[in-house]
């Protein structure tokens, strides 16, 4: 026997709004017409980064705090006709698996949507339903679809299937660079100072022995990617080339994407999304602008400015109602899901 669907109250709203990453969570509760009736901002709910379980109980509690300030019973089950959950670390099938059973688990929705965090990136960066995103934040993946909806993907792995890119490998690169530095195997650069102080040690070799040691966490890496583009708008060498590694990564990825969709020929706009992208580096931007356009001349580099739960909501909208969102509409969430909203 079939167990019988969730009952909908009339005023349910249409879409849950999910994008988890791996360092933060954002939830919407949007109405039919677009409004933002409830918006919640919180710590990571990440299955690689804090297990299933807790990241779970993390999502329900930021979407129990959306409900309140929407003026819904949080205990009322299900809070929205549709859940889109679109996470870092979705990148295998058994991770879909994983995480659809345990947001069904939840019962937040009426029915649920899990997928990868690029979906998301590409349809906050682009009003068009197809085109290629990049995501470069504490790693690196990509996803292409094509105008006929093929879509190529990548493993996302990590090391093991040929990644390098995003805060973790660049923090790395950065603090090697420094301690080649200071021991005399690699040329000078300023990351040799500016590692040392940021983590207030004597020197890079200090710190990449209290991490050794773990008495630094490794993780902490991330926090050197920042100090390496600032070198290298500053005009340090050594900086320079870890950024131009990874323009040059992030070219790679792009172009596999358009190549495997046989999309040279076609206009596709290539969503630059995650932190990576944030530091104002004007070398950085046109390297990549023209390893794409080497691809695909007639492709669109374009910065994701607006949150990514942005293309969650929006790919919610477009499945309801089984058609690109309404220009009309997806203006009018654009306007309201803001950072700013985000963060109140």
């Amino acid at each position: 026997m079939t167990a019988a669907a969730p009952l909908l109250a009339p005023a349910m709203p249409a879409v849950l709004a999910i994008d988890v990453g791996n360092s933060k969570t954002d939830v919407a509760l949007i109405r039919g017409d677009g409004a933002i009736l409830g918006a919640s901002r919180g710590h990571t709910a990440s299955h690689q980064q804090v297990g299933p379980e807790r990241g779970f109980a993390t999502l329900v509690s930021l979407v129990e705090r959306a409900c309140v300030e929407a003026g819904l019973d949080p205990a009322a089950r299900p809070v929205a006709r549709l859940a889109v959950y679109c996470a870092a670390g979705v990148d295998l099938p058994s991770d879909e698996r994983l995480l659809t059973a345990g947001l069904r688990k939840t019962g937040l929705a009426a029915s649920d949507l899990v997928i990868n965090d690029c979906y998301g990136g590409l349809r906050a960066g682009t009003s068009r339903t197809w085109g290629v995103c990049v995501i470069s934040g504490g790693g690196i993946n990509c996803l292409g679809v094509s105008p006929k909806g093929h879509v190529a993907r990548f493993d996302a792995l990590g090391e093991v299937s040929g990644d390098w890119g995003g805060g973790d490998g660049v923090g790395q690169a950065g603090l090697a660079a420094a301690v080649r530095a200071q021991d005399g195997r690699g040329p000078a650069t300023i990351l040799e100072t500016t590692v040392a102080a940021h983590f207030d040690v004597a020197g890079p070799r200090s710190l990449s022995v209290a991490m050794y040691r773990e008495r630094i966490p490794y993780s902490r890496r991330l926090e050197i990617a920042p100090l390496v583009f600032d070198a290298a708008v500053g005009g340090d060498a050594v900086a320079r080339s870890i950024v131009d590694r990874l323009a040059d990564e992030v070219v790679a990825w792009a172009g596999a994407a358009i190549r495997r969709l046989r999309m040279q020929r076609l206009d596709p706009d290539v969503v630059l999304a995650g932190g990576m992208f944030r530091p104002e580096d004007p070398l950085f931007f046109k390297r990549i602008g023209e390893g794409i356009a080497a691809v695909a001349p007639a492709a669109q580099v374009c910065r994701l400015t607006a949150p990514p739960i942005v293309g969650a909501a929006l790919l919610g909208f477009d499945r309801l109602q089984g058609s690109p969102t309404p220009t009309e509409l997806e203006h009018h969430l654009r306007a309201q899901l803001t950072h700013e909203r985000l963060s109140r």
